[in-house]
């Protein structure tokens, strides 16, 4: 079957978990944003957790189906409609060929997930699906969806329509948001009032945010321990010899606004780190809307441990109930 784009939504692209193992060549994990809301969505239709779906943000889109199936929508608070009557998130639903599927307007959060019994059935680039848009590599001809396209759906198998992942384990971002953060290689190179102010100030996604990476603006600017300028390091205090990124790490230019690089994000470059955001809340960055308050939580590697080892229970909790 097919899945025909009436409106491609803002920036809908075809993501799945995305293409390890290719970071050492510049090209990033990838995929999608808030990987348990595209796990939670591809159980609830029947399919393997990393098969490929839609990823929307802000904006649904407009979709008619050639063929009857099932469907699953996860992630932000985006109401979903079926030839214009509105259905639950978060769980399983039937659809009939000719009949379309909209979306109102975005109440909270950011993403959507749509999931397709038998996953989104584009080609497999470096082991993925996942579009990487600045690579034109993977999705949908390597870019973000269009008016006119027709998706290729995989044959899935049986799904059990009404499943519903409940609502205490649709994890969300809090208001303020808080980001764990372990501290990183470069963190002696501020001075130990920065070292406080980062985690003491409240701060804001700044508009420029997106899938390389989330601006924060509103904290006290940092202040750098005086140093030699080192050879192959630019003149800015925040500037290093070129190192490798984490995922997740926060870099922050000229020492006045944290940009944490996400699925996207360049693997290397030249400025400090400050420290990394934990893997267990890299998924509600996701989820952020411009402007939302944000405070850093300073976090030792066995919280960091134990938040991951929390999050891969909260993970089989959702297997179960939609088992």
């Amino acid at each position: 079957m097919a899945v025909k784009v009436i409106k491609p939504g803002l920036a809908t692209s075809v993501q799945d978990l995305g293409r390890p193992g290719y970071f050492h060549l510049g090209i990033p994990i990838g995929g999608a944003m808030d990987r348990l809301a595209l796990r939670a969505a591809n159980l609830l239709v029947g399919n393997d957790e990393g098969a490929a779906a839609l990823e929307a943000v802000f904006v649904g889109p407009e979709l008619e189906f050639t063929a009857d199936t099932v469907i699953a929508v996860t992630g932000a608070d985006m109401p979903l409609k079926i030839d214009g009557e509105e259905q639950p998130g978060w769980t399983t639903l039937a659809v009939k060929r000719g009949q379309v599927l909209s979306f109102g307007f975005l109440k909270s959060g950011a993403r959507i997930y749509i999931a397709f019994a038998g996953g989104v059935d584009v080609p497999v680039a470096l082991g993925s699906r996942s579009t990487y848009v600045i690579g034109a590599l993977g999705g949908f001809n390597g870019r973000p969806l269009a008016a006119g396209d027709e998706l290729p759906i995989g044959n899935g198998g049986p799904a059990r329509v009404g499943r519903s992942v409940p609502q205490a384990l649709r994890r969300t971002p809090g208001r303020p948001a808080e980001l764990r953060v372990l501290p990183g290689l470069y963190w002696h190179r501020i001075r130990e009032e920065s070292q406080a102010s980062f985690f003491d100030d409240g701060w804001k996604v700044a508009p420029e945010a997106d899938r390389m990476g989330y601006r924060f603006r509103g904290g006290r600017p940092l202040s750098f321990v005086e140093r030699e300028q080192p050879f192959g390091a630019g003149s800015d205090p925040s500037n290093i010899v070129d190192s490798c990124y984490p995922y997740g790490s926060i870099q922050v230019p000229g020492g006045t606004e944290p940009i944490i690089l996400h699925r996207d994000a360049v693997s290397g470059g030249g400025y400090f780190m400050i420290g990394t955001v934990i893997s267990a809340d890299m998924d509600l960055i996701g989820q952020m809307q411009p402007n939302t308050p944000t405070g850093f939580v300073k976090v030792t590697m066995d919280e960091a441990l134990k938040a991951r080892a929390d999050r891969a229970r909260l993970l089989d909790d959702v297997r179960s109930a939609v088992d």
